[in-house]
């Protein structure tokens, strides 16, 4: 034991030690994250506060840009310019030559700005799935004298007209027009003319379909001119229509026999008065002075002492600030990875992150003025920002205000606003990395302690193993324990019981040789006090000494006989070892053993059941011996009058011998230990008798000779024991050979 050196680091040790290295980096690698998304947001903020101070500090001292008058709220890519017209415009000239001075300002619009509509519905994010090139239109807005002035050039590969005789205003191409009035009400109208005419609109309802909510509308007039690769159409509306939004929509139909809609593209969501776009006076200068800033990624406005909106640049939907680019390689990753990833993975850990997205709307800005903390923080002279969280989406939008200065006063501010979507999704990307890291430790540990649990598992199964097979089914060792050269728990062990079994062996076989060693060295003095009793019997004694000496002869004659028996069983485990068998009848033995019994006990009924032939390997005098102690045992055990039954048939391949006899019931706790060395449990009135308890012994020496197995049971009666033996064959030439070979006895 000395040469193994004891291991600090065990199973329990190494155990603790990886399961907590589990937990921690999971917790690790969330809390580096969430210190990063801190900087980053930081980072974020001075950014967004420098990029208003350095507008700020452009529109100082410039006081004329700051009476304008009244203007509306502005998103560049919904929002539409309505820029000062200084003549009437002519809507029946067939020419645009009144807009020329204009052209440079006019907006173009594609397939970018597809929607969705109850015409096509293409769902919420059509506009990223449409890749129509044939429709695409321009426009441009201007006021002259309280009216609206508009015109559209649209780009059309087939023009399609309303019937003659069509009531429907949809089943071909047409403009609408959604506004919302100032009493904030969203109202729908669409142009859709039989042809290159002078046009009229109709108001809609909620459903265009419906024929019965159509109403002639003649505020609004215009002009339809066909013109080669499409159309262009001139509107006029009056500015009491509006309040300060407005939008256009052109519906394509393609086909003059189904009709049907194929796709539209709109300045914004014209059925939608939350998206509709607004009405905006641009301030040129200003306009020059922002331009530039538009590149920044993120929303700028520029607002008066009053909080009018003068102008506006960028989208917050759009205005994420960090643009996370795609790594060097990430095309190259592995498409069974991806696939895992994109279906398995992905959908798992979204359950608990949140997916930004930019289909968000700010209300804050709805109006043509805006207000907030930040807002009258910069109006009184002081820059600051602040963070907004929006009820609907959970979008988190970062806003700075600077002040405008100029003449000691305070004239306007700098609005820089940027959602948080960017910082969201790169802790997202980075999460998502997280987890697939933490997924392959957590893979690679588990792989490595389930073959370290699986190799301590098969450790102790191993010393299990090894410890059954060191006791038969009688109790007696038979085998060793290998000592493990392991310095763990486990090789402790080991050696442990394979000290204890080499210190049982050792014992148990002390014992064995015990009645061996007894008969040996007691038979010599039983021979001398024998002879010596015989002796003084041959001198004359008085009557007292006659009775002591004739005592000590039934002694000495009863310690023989224990002698004797202990050598027989002795003498028997020898002949055994040495002792060849062969194949014989067990019917026919135990037939010609069964004769004998009953001329030996004449007043015992032997009650035979023999059927035949039953072929084993074996030896008939031991078969004999086996018999002659179990009908010895049924003997001394029976009930006066009660037969003792013996039977042998060939069951299933295999040999049967019970004997059975009426009697005293068997100890639950003695039948395991029956047919071991020197036990009996022999009543009170019979123990005066020599008995060792070797006879059961000696039936179990044979039976195991024979590879067989013996017990005994009592009788489902309720009184009286069943004694036999069970025999297995294991030798395959004897058997094919001679039939139903393999044989039990019990």
């Amino acid at each position: 034991m000395s040469r193994f050196l004891k291991n600090p680091f065990g199973i329990r040790f190494k155990l603790v030690f990886m399961s907590s290295f589990l937990l921690v980096i999971p917790w690790l690698g969330y809390q580096y994250i969430l210190e990063m998304e801190e900087y980053l947001r930081r980072g974020q903020e001075q950014t967004v506060l420098g990029t208003a101070r350095a507008l700020a500090t452009a529109l100082n001292e410039r006081p004329e840009l700051f009476d304008e008058g009244s203007y509306g709220r502005a998103r560049r890519s919904a929002d539409l310019y309505v820029y000062p017209v200084f003549y009437p415009l002519s809507l029946d000239d067939s020419t645009l030559v009144d807009w020329q001075d204009y052209q440079g300002y006019e907006l173009s619009y594609g397939k970018a700005d597809s929607i969705g509509t109850p015409l096509n519905p293409r769902g919420p994010f059509a506009r990223y799935y449409h890749y129509d090139e044939s429709l695409n239109f321009k426009l441009l807005v201007g006021e002259y004298n309280r009216s609206l002035y508009a015109y559209l050039k649209v780009v059309d590969d087939k023009i399609v007209y309303r019937s003659e005789e069509s009531l429907s205003v949809h089943r071909n191409d047409f403009l609408q027009i959604s506004l919302v009035t100032r009493e904030n009400q969203l109202k729908r109208y669409v142009v859709s003319p039989r042809g290159a005419e002078f046009v009229y609109a109709y108001e809609i309802g909620a459903d265009i379909r419906d024929l019965s909510a159509l109403r002639h509308e003649d505020r609004i007039v215009g002009q339809w001119y066909e013109v080669p690769g499409g159309y262009e159409v001139e509107l006029r509306l009056p500015t009491t229509m509006l309040g300060e939004q407005l939008g256009f929509a052109v519906y394509d139909v393609d086909s003059e026999e189904t009709r049907e809609v194929s796709s539209v593209v709109a300045t914004s969501d014209v059925n939608d008065s939350e998206r509709l776009g607004s009405l905006r006076r641009p301030t040129p200068e200003i306009d020059r002075i922002v331009e530039g800033m538009g590149l920044t990624n993120s929303r700028i406005q520029v607002i008066d002492r009053g909080g009018r909106i003068l102008l506006s640049v960028g989208d917050i939907q759009t205005a994420t600030g960090l643009v996370l680019s795609p790594e060097p390689g990430e095309e190259r990753v592995n498409k069974y990875w991806k696939f895992i990833e994109d279906t398995v993975l992905l959908p798992l850990y979204y359950r608990i992150l949140t997916k930004p997205s930019n289909d968000f709307i700010d209300d804050l800005y709805a109006g043509g003025t805006v207000e907030g903390a930040h807002i009258d923080s910069a109006l009184d002279g002081e820059p600051q920002t602040q963070f907004r969280t929006l009820a609907d989406s959970q979008t988190r939008i970062l806003e700075a205000a600077y002040p405008i200065l100029g003449d000691g006063a305070v004239l306007g501010a700098v609005i820089v606003d940027q959602n948080m979507n960017g910082i969201r999704t790169f802790r997202n990307q980075a999460l998502e990395t997280l987890f697939n890291t933490i997924l392959g430790v957590m893979l690679v540990i588990s792989v490595g302690l389930f073959a370290f649990a699986s190799r301590i598992s098969s450790r102790i199964r191993e010393l299990r193993n090894q410890a059954e097979s060191i006791i038969d089914d009688n109790g007696r060792l038979q085998n060793s324990i290998r000592p493990s050269n392991s310095s763990d728990e486990i090789g402790d062990l080991s050696r442990s019981f394979s000290s204890i079994v080499e210190r049982l062996t050792q014992y148990t076989s002390y014992l064995e040789n015990m009645s061996s060693r007894l008969s040996h060295e007691l038979r010599t003095p039983v021979t001398v006090v024998r002879s010596s009793l015989e002796n003084l019997g041959m001198v004359s004694q008085n009557k007292e000494s006659e009775i002591y000496i004739q005592r000590a002869e039934e002694g000495i004659s009863r310690l023989n006989l224990i002698l004797t028996n202990m050598s027989e069983a002795t003498r028997l485990e020898q002949m055994l070892q040495s002792s060849e068998k062969e194949p014989i009848d067990l019917a026919r033995v135990i037939s010609g053993c069964v004769e004998g019994y009953r001329l030996a006990y004449p007043d015992f009924k032997l009650v035979s059941d023999i059927e035949g032939p039953v072929m084993i390997e074996g030896v008939p005098e031991y078969i004999a011996q086996l018999m002659d102690k179990l009908i010895a045992n049924a003997v001394e055990f029976s009930f006066p009058g009660k037969p003792i039954s013996i039977f042998c048939r060939a069951i299933k391949d295999q040999g049967v011998v019970r004997v059975s006899n009426y009697g005293p019931l068997l100890p639950e706790a003695m039948k395991g230990r029956l047919f071991d060395s020197m036990i009996s449990v022999r009543p009170q009135e019979k123990q005066r008798e020599p008995h060792l308890g070797i006879g059961l012994h000696i039936a179990r020496l044979v039976t195991e000779f024979h590879h067989g197995q013996i017990r005994a049971e009592n009788l489902r009666e309720g009184e009286g024991l069943i004694q036999g033996t069970l025999s297995k064959d294991k030798l395959k030439e004897v058997r094919s050979k001679l039939p139903a070979l393999k044989h039990r006895t019990l």
